[in-house]
């Protein structure tokens, strides 16, 4: 007893010293930065930010400006919170903040250094995007694989219909996340890995869960770096069990193609097997180990993300359902009732397209974007941001800028239809991919995915809020993570619409 009291109060005390002098670091060079609230010893503002960081940081912005300086614990932060910064940010000064802060969770996965995420710039993250940019996401080679997505809305459309037909309701989150991620199966792996029929999907689904909000979750770890060999709140350990599941399964795929190759059985074209070519060609600058990691980032980013933006663009649809029947009425003009839509009918549905991208301006998937860092001191608005200071671009509040959208907490898909916004990050009011160098790789596939099954949901169905809800009663509240999900999981009744 007397030892554990002891051990308390010389940890009690080297976070005190620790803290002090961190903060006497601040004060040096806080003149220096721009203005923020100044907050307290050793803590800095984080109980500022609570919960809900992403509209904590936009009210203080409000105080302090668009261009913010605060600390978080012992970690020096800027924050972005406009469209003018973010653009200084990620396009005019884009090679001095390419690096990433990366938290304490992200290193439960094995080989996290490899990961394209998490990667600072250099070789290894130029070949990797590289791959992603001339192998993987390019427009001839999603092209042809549109056919085995197409076949996957009609697998949808199957499953629906027979909830329909018992009149069941859905859990559209879990549709959601189950489709997506068959569609990443079938488009990497040409196999499906879950049945939307049974409870499979639900352990992949948790994984990849818990992998993103536990990533988002508060984490003294990262606000305090040298507790992270402790470990503190056991959040590194609660999510290693879901990378290691997901890693055994792309483990077992990935030796099962290659025994396939071995024995000369005929090639799926797919995305593994041009991960596996260029591995062979280029030998141990892309070995075994990269292929597996950035197997994983396609999964963990592609499933959650893709799922999330298409839980929110049906809840808004359900919200407003003057916009449901102008989206339904487009697709009937275009498409007929007599049917399947398919891929290549997307570019044509304007009024769809402007769906998507007001869902995703008012719920941007990931808020606030993968925490940016200075590679070294910059000069920016005629201040200096230090080497190694974390920097947070608060995608949800510049997409809620009055000063750039009109009516901006409001759905009103019309604004995009006379616009040339689009989701390549040249807009810097309109982030939901991120933009610049560190713009989502998988960018292209999660918009032809999310469009493809909002329109097949919609195009072939009525939907009805549960036990006679009218639409003003639905609570689209979010929750906070690295992903900005849903509150409260959306839930709607299915009938039959294509006749």
């Amino acid at each position: 007893m007397e030892f554990f009291y002891l051990l308390l109060c010389t940890s009690f005390l080297l976070i005190a010293t620790h803290g002090l002098l961190s903060f006497r670091n601040w004060l040096s060079i806080s003149r220096k930065l721009p203005p923020g609230p100044f907050g307290l010893p050793i803590v800095g503002s984080l109980f500022q930010i609570g919960d809900r960081p992403h509209e904590s940081l936009m009210a203080l912005a409000h105080a302090h400006g668009p261009l913010m300086s605060l600390r978080l614990g012992f970690v020096t932060t800027v924050v972005v919170s406009s469209a003018d910064m973010a653009k200084e940010i990620l396009q005019k000064k884009d090679h001095a903040f390419a690096g990433r802060a990366i938290p304490d969770s992200a290193t439960a996965e094995a080989n996290y250094e490899l990961s394209v995420a998490w990667l600072p710039p250099g070789p290894l993250w130029r070949t990797l995007r590289k791959i992603l940019n001339t192998q993987i996401m390019t427009i001839q080679r999603l092209d042809a694989l549109q056919g085995l997505r197409n076949k996957k809305m009609v697998e949808l459309v199957q499953h629906v219909r027979e909830i329909s037909v018992a009149g069941r309701e859905v859990n559209i989150g879990w549709l959601a996340f189950a489709t997506t991620f068959n569609l990443l199966s079938s488009t990497v792996f040409s196999i499906n890995l879950v049945d939307l029929k049974s409870d499979g999907a639900q352990e992949f689904k948790d994984a990849v869960s818990r992998i993103m909000e536990f990533a988002g979750k508060p984490n003294l770890s990262d606000y305090f770096p040298f507790l992270r060999p402790f470990d503190l709140q056991q959040i590194r350990r609660s999510v290693k069990v879901s990378y290691d599941r997901l890693h055994v399964l792309i483990n077992e795929i990935v030796n099962q193609r290659l025994q396939y190759r071995e024995l000369g059985c005929a090639r799926n074209e797919d995305f593994l097997d041009v991960l596996l070519d260029y591995s062979q060609e280029h030998g141990p600058e892309f070995d075994r180990r990269q292929v597996n990691s950035l197997l994983a980032d396609l999964f963990i980013a592609g499933s959650d993300t893709t799922s999330t933006a298409i839980e929110w663009v049906m809840a808004e649809l359900l919200h407003n359902p003057d916009k449901m029947a102008k989206a339904q009425k487009e697709l009937a003009d275009m498409i007929g009732t007599r049917r399947a839509i398919e891929e290549s009918d997307i570019p044509q549905l304007c009024y769809l397209q402007a769906v998507v991208k007001e869902a995703m301006r008012l719920h941007p998937t990931v808020p606030l974007l993968l925490p940016h860092r200075a590679v070294a001191d910059v000069e920016l608005c005629g201040f200096i941001i230090p080497k190694n200071t974390q920097v947070l671009i608060n995608a949800w509040a510049i997409a809620r800028d009055a000063s750039i959208w009109e009516d901006p907490t409001s759905f009103k898909p019309e604004r995009f239809l006379r616009s040339d916004v689009d989701f390549r990050g040249g807009n810097f009011g309109f982030l939901p991919f991120g933009a610049g160098r560190r713009i989502c790789p998988g960018m292209p596939l999660a918009v032809r995915m999310v469009s493809l099954m909002v329109a097949t949901l919609i195009h072939s169905f009525d939907w009805k809020l549960p036990n006679g809800m009218l639409p003003h009663e639905m609570d689209i509240s979010d929750r906070f993570g690295v992903t900005l999900q849903k509150a409260y999981p959306l839930v709607a009744v299915p009938f039959l619409h294509l006749v």
